[in-house]
């Protein structure tokens, strides 16, 4: 009996805490359905044309296209490194560890606002300033040290054994990797993939002093659709929820796999 009461005050929770969590994100689709600027709901009168509308004013297309184009290259290189580098110090042991991966986690403790304008001038000296090539770098350098402490952990939690018997029958470090160290950490590489896509993809800061013109992603394109029609509130819901679709399909997609991973090194076998 004492189960049962548990279970529904624990259904009964979660309940609520739905509640409040979605509660905002309907009134938010409402809003961008609306056929009033002011964006007032009007369930009787939904006009999705706001949408199509929002789509082409913001020109969300190509900014859509630049984010896809970033998100998607760093991401790669991120997993990439982030990977060598986990495996590195997780599994096979770095000379000078104690001292290199501290340095290495201060990539993941100092602020953007305080690299920001040495970085600018510097990038701006060698001619990566308004290029691709310049924003993946900065993407990487700060997306890959939370990548290798990530993937560490989950090295780290996996038995050595495996990694033994590997070694004593011939295999080589990357053929390890490959073959036995990507596979078992699979679900923290799915979190971490989506964790930098999510990153990358909701960037303003950098991009916008970065990048200018038609290489502005869509953050970007959508924080200069906001200046120009500030009154529109029902095209500006719309335009919101076109940039974050992306990220929410994914994670829809990819929830169970994301949570899997989010758990991945909790327990040390």
């Amino acid at each position: 009996m004492k189960r049962s009461g548990e279970v529904v005050v624990n259904q009964v929770v979660l309940g609520v805490m739905a509640v409040l969590v979605l509660a905002p994100v309907v009134v938010f689709l409402l809003t961008a359905l609306s056929p009033d600027i002011s964006g007032r709901p009007a369930l009787t009168q939904l006009t999705w044309g706001n949408f199509v509308e929002a789509w082409h004013v913001a020109d969300l297309g190509r900014a859509m296209g630049v984010s896809l184009t970033i998100s998607v290259c760093a991401v790669a290189g991120q997993l990439l490194l982030a990977l060598l580098g986990g495996f590195a110090f997780g599994v096979l042991g770095v000379t000078g560890e104690k001292v290199l991966f501290p340095v290495l986690l201060l990539g993941m403790m100092i602020s953007t606002e305080a690299i920001i304008v040495p970085l600018y001038f510097q990038f701006r000296d060698v001619g990566l300033v308004g290029t691709l090539p310049g924003i993946l770098l900065i993407h990487l350098g700060m997306g890959v040290p939370f990548g290798v402490f990530w993937l560490r952990a989950a090295f780290r939690a996996l038995p050595r054994s495996v990694f033994e018997a590997a070694e004593l029958d011939g295999a080589g470090p990357l053929t390890t990797l490959r073959l036995l160290g990507a596979p078992m950490v699979r679900p923290a590489i799915y979190t971490l993939a989506l964790l930098s896509f999510m990153w990358t993809w909701n960037d303003y800061f950098l991009s916008l002093v970065f990048l200018q013109g038609d290489l502005q992603p869509a953050t970007v394109a959508l924080g200069s659709f906001q200046g120009r029609y500030t009154t529109q509130i029902n095209l500006l819901a719309a335009a919101g929820l076109i940039v974050a679709a992306p990220v929410l399909g994914l994670y829809v997609l990819f929830q169970r796999r994301f949570i899997a991973g989010m758990l991945a090194g909790s327990i040390k076998e």
